[in-house]
């Protein structure tokens, strides 16, 4: 007769009659030293941590002895993580020049997504599905509009905080730095140490989340905080396999079987690449093919211990800018630095390349990434906007947003944003369009029609593919934009485009005259 002894935190074991997950027994039978483990198994459990609330359990035989389950009890995990006492910080103060020139007027994390969503909505979602409410958003270049739709969709959008809070840190002049400028990472912190370090003594935190602005993915933070504390380490960085082609733009980490991070090396090529190369085998149910992802990146989100992270920028290495080429590398020597795999879909979208081939891949059936789940939804800014109008419409493969008017156009592998307007004749393939913030009726495109101008949007008969059309551009009737003679890199901004990466970027608020041919 076989039971499942569940060890919830209780000074004793329960018997229930119901199965689990399995990460939670190979967790328990780790430590009590159950068996035979080698270090694969250990490794994959050390490194991908408990649930949050997971209930632990094991198989134990009628013939259990009281001092098996006793010491089983005392084996448990003695204390959760508390997010109430987790505070987030989120950095998107960055030039975001690899984004350029869709970053021209915005931060990065402003930079629409999806149709609808902003790049902030990911690590702010993220942030509340876990149940971590304590944010700051730390700002510099082209600050505006990253502000404004965090007041609109965070502070004005009828989210309730209890006890929690958004705050915007914008780099700022002071006395003793006149020029103000974040220099790194690190140094954005550091710069805003005197408004943290009261406001985590006064909220009394404990663990500090560091996030990045440019990446979409979806992830419990609660549970690398949950891994955090069980390993009692100072820092702890998320992972995930990446393969070579995309393994030097990452900072990359090797760790022993304990899951403890014994070497951080940020981009590195040549030589130092092949020095980072390890064996995933222990990921091999989660990836498939492990020799197709020699490499650990880190995904720039960290958790830290409130003191630790003080202690790094205030005494240790207050002259280091950056945490992930000058920090963290020290850092793994000296702490216990450790790491908590991510096998979900994660994508960078800090260059164009990357943006525009995962705003694609989100029309792809089935797609990797899904916007809306019914327990972890994105938040962004409420529109109020009325439905899309159809009318004779050929769509396959595509997002289309809110307040949008199509009429008799073609439309394939594409992302449509917010209050587009296409018409007749237009064809759109492997295209993302953001939309326009300005909703233009059809009785005022008319009227600007009449004066000889182009409306926003798109114009009759125009063909389109391969490209980025950014927010309230006005493309002419008959007109072809397909990169025809396969340009990498152009700049045209008195015309209203750029290439990037073989793809042509329209920029915001630019004008494409009839008949032109990009």
């Amino acid at each position: 007769m076989q039971f499942t002894l569940a060890l919830d935190g209780n000074t004793s074991p329960h018997l229930i009659r119901r199965s689990g997950e399995g990460g939670g027994s190979e967790r328990l039978m780790e430590r009590l030293n159950i068996g035979v483990i080698d270090q694969e198994k250990a490794l994959r459990n050390r490194c991908f941590g408990g649930g949050v609330a997971r209930t632990t359990q094991c198989v134990l035989t009628s013939d259990a002895c009281p001092e098996t389950l006793h010491f089983q009890a005392h084996s448990s995990r003695k204390s959760y993580a508390d997010a109430n006492r987790v505070s987030a910080i989120i950095l998107g103060g960055g030039t975001g020049a690899q984004l350029f020139p869709l970053t021209s007027t915005r931060a990065t994390p402003a930079v629409p997504i999806g149709g609808c969503h902003r790049l902030i909505d990911i690590p702010m979602s993220n942030c509340f599905n876990s149940g971590i409410n304590k944010i700051f958003v730390m700002t510099q270049f082209n600050s505006a509009s990253l502000n404004r739709h965090i007041h609109r969709t965070y502070l004005g959008g009828g989210i309730t905080f209890n006890d929690g809070s958004v705050q915007v840190l914008a780099a700022t002049q002071m006395p003793e730095e006149p020029t103000g400028w974040f220099e790194g990472t690190a140094d954005a912190i550091r710069k805003f140490v005197w408004v943290l370090e009261d406001y985590y003594n006064h909220k009394d935190i404990e663990h500090i989340l560091v996030l990045s602005g440019d990446q979409l993915y979806r992830m419990n933070y609660m549970e690398l905080v949950q891994k955090h504390v069980d390993d009692n380490a100072d820092i702890t960085i998320s992972c995930a396999p990446v393969d070579k082609s995309r393994a030097s733009n990452y900072g990359l980490v090797k760790f022993d079987y304990t899951g403890r991070v014994l070497q951080f090396f940020e981009k590195p090529t040549g030589a130092d690449l092949e020095s980072m190369r390890v064996d995933t085998n222990f990921l091999s149910y989660a990836i498939g093919d492990t020799q197709k992802y020699p490499y650990i990146a880190s995904m720039g989100v960290y958790v830290f211990k409130r003191d630790a992270l003080l202690n790094l920028l205030k005494s240790k290495y207050t002259q280091l800018q950056d945490f992930g080429s000058e920090i963290l590398p020290r850092a793994v020597l000296e702490h216990n630095v450790q790491a908590h795999i991510f096998t979900g879909y994660w994508e960078d979208v800090g260059t164009i390349k990357s943006f525009f081939d995962a705003n694609l891949a989100l029309t792809e059936q089935p797609s990797r990434f899904e916007f809306y789940d019914p327990k972890t939804p994105f938040f962004t800014a409420p529109r109020y906007l009325p439905p899309t109008q159809l009318d004779k419409c050929k769509i396959k493969e595509a997002f289309i947003s809110d307040g949008c008017l199509l009429s008799e156009c073609t439309i394939k592998h594409s992302v449509i944003g917010v209050c587009s307007r296409l018409r007749s004749g237009c064809e759109l393939k492997d295209t993302m369009m953001m939309g326009a913030d300005i909703y233009e009726t059809k009785e005022e495109a008319s009227k600007v029609l009449l004066t000889g101008k182009v409306p926003i949007g798109i114009g009759e008969n125009t063909k389109i593919r391969n490209c980025i059309i950014d927010i309230n551009a006005r493309i002419g009737r008959n007109v072809v934009i397909a990169n025809s003679k396969g340009i990498q890199e152009a700049n045209h901004p008195e015309e209203g485009y750029y290439i990037r990466s073989g793809i042509v970027v329209i920029l915001k608020n630019a004008t494409i005259k009839d008949g032109s041919v990009i």
